[in-house]
């Protein structure tokens, strides 16, 4: 059985996984003019680079031969995802700049609405929706319905549903609002990189290093929540990780300042 506060905890969370991400776009449109259309480019940059192509590398890398090697030695596998992650996430917020939003003025605003359609879009797919659907498979699991779902289940997947029935019923409330708070040091990074590459883009010359900077730091900061995670638990992991994002945004309010 899954415990009514897990549930509780994982509608609540839902709801703020969509609720933050909507709130911020609009506080950014109606409250300080940034245009709708750049919020979308981001999101849209986002779904393409990261669930799309980085994804198919994924597939092809480990689901190849050293895919076995790369995910059974963790060090292997926070230096592959961390790159990954960064170089193509980084790869697509600089070309959309590049060549979407080259008529947007050179000021900050955009870094920003970019940033928060980029990051707010990973919040609601890869958290709030998530929360959804575990919303729906506990309420399966506590009227019995699993049964029947892990009766049909294909048998590839069979022992990734057990593991998914099992991790829901032994949560708890907490551990789904630390899930959260992970997600708020994700768009704080976004916002943070996001800036970054802009000033890369629209200054140019001796800026251009905050490219490949930005690579560096996405690269970072998923490589050690992976490693520290592993060894240090998941309360440490996001102390750490979200001090890690606080730098990255400070240093893009700094350049804010610049534009």
């Amino acid at each position: 059985m899954v415990p009514v506060s897990s549930i509780i905890a994982m509608g609540v969370c839902g709801l703020l996984g969509f609720a933050v991400p909507v709130a911020l776009a609009w506080w950014l449109v109606k409250k300080h003019n940034a245009h709708l259309r750049t919020i979308l480019i981001g999101a849209v940059t986002f779904i393409v680079f990261a669930l799309v192509l980085e994804s198919i590398l994924h597939q092809l890398v480990l689901k190849g031969p050293h895919g076995q090697t790369i995910m059974g030695n963790i060090w292997y596998y926070a230096l592959y995802g961390g790159l990954a992650a960064g170089i193509f996430e980084e790869t697509g917020r600089f070309l959309a700049m590049k060549f979407l939003l080259k008529k947007e003025p050179a000021k900050a605003l955009p870094a920003v609405a970019y940033g928060a359609g980029h990051g707010g879009v990973e919040m609601i797919l890869i958290f709030g929706v998530t929360m959804i659907s575990n919303i729906v498979l506990s309420v399966m699991i506590n009227t019995g319905a699993s049964d029947t779902l892990l009766a049909t289940a294909p048998a590839d997947a069979l022992e990734q549903v057990q593991s998914q029935f099992e991790q829901l019923e032994t949560a708890t409330a907490g551990s789904f609002f630390l899930g959260f708070w992970e997600r708020i040091s994700a768009l704080i990074l976004q916002l943070g990189l996001s800036i970054l590459v802009w000033t890369a883009v629209r200054k140019g010359g001796k800026w251009m290093w905050l490219f490949p900077a930005a690579i560096l730091l996405h690269f970072l900061v998923d490589g050690c929540a992976v490693v520290i995670s592993k060894n240090a638990g998941m309360i440490v992991t996001e102390v750490i990780v979200f001090a890690m994002a606080l730098a990255v945004g400070a240093i893009g309010f700094q350049l804010a300042r610049k534009l």
